[in-house]
């Protein structure tokens, strides 16, 4: 049995305590928070915390079968995650399968627009900054990331990811429009996914439709967000069979 110990950290969507006489795990618990432009937007459901630990929990077992290193250990309860200790590395690796939100804007580009090769691109981790986007010799610089080779590692290991995800969410009827993954090292140095996979950090739209099941129904004031949320839920569920 693992002990929820002191807090150690507060982010936008979880709490992480440390585990009561293990120093190589953390206690993750799932917030019924919504945050979006860097946390300008802000506001809550009533069950978000236990449909994200839900979700991720279906995605992290999923990977598992593909022995896809990372963080996950156990889930404890309907918001709380036992996972592995792990530094996390300052980089959010993104992952475009169609254009959309603010990359369709850059380019000035419709959102929908299916992309023949995957966008895979670095932002640097830092509120202060607004987590800006920068390329691999910036990473370097700012020593976000040891190495050349460890960008290439964590570009492989997020196309890899991207594929099996693709692949799932193909099945459950949604296209996997674009995610956020987090990387972290665990004690030995072996590069782990860490965080989370769910609605909050990916972009989900209906393969018929393309109604939004993700977070954008938050930031664009959609409305219905639980049930995009919910929705996310019930059909990983029955794709997994979990």
């Amino acid at each position: 049995m693992f002990e929820k110990n002191e807090l150690m950290y507060e982010g936008k969507g979880k709490k992480i305590f440390s585990v009561k006489d293990r120093d190589d795990l953390v206690w993750m618990q799932f917030k019924d928070d919504l945050t979006a432009f860097n946390a300008e937007k802000k506001g809550s459901f009533e069950g978000k915390g236990k449909l994200n630990c839900q979700i991720a929990t279906l995605i992290f077992n999923y990977l598992n079968r593909f022995q896809i290193p990372n963080h996950f250990v156990e889930t404890i309860s309907d918001v709380d995650m036992v996972s592995k200790k792990v530094e996390i590395i300052p980089l959010e690796v993104i992952v475009r399968n169609w254009l959309a939100g603010s990359t369709a804007k850059k380019f000035q580009r419709e959102e929908g627009e299916r992309l023949e090769t995957p966008l895979q691109e670095f932002f640097y981790k830092d509120d202060g900054l607004g987590d800006p986007f920068i390329n691999d010799e910036q990473a370097l610089y700012l020593k976000a990331a040891s190495s050349m080779e460890e960008l290439q590692q964590l570009k492989l290991m997020a196309r890899e990811i991207n594929g099996y995800l693709f692949k799932l969410f193909d099945e459950a009827g949604l296209k996997l429009i674009d995610f956020k993954l987090e990387f972290g090292r665990d004690s030995s140095g072996k590069i782990l996914l860490a965080d989370e996979i769910t609605p909050d950090s990916c972009r989900l739209w209906d393969k018929e439709t393309d109604e939004k099941f993700d977070k954008d129904r938050f930031r664009r004031d959609l409305g219905d967000v639980d049930k995009g949320y919910a929705g996310v839920f019930d059909r990983l569920k029955k794709v997994t069979g979990e």
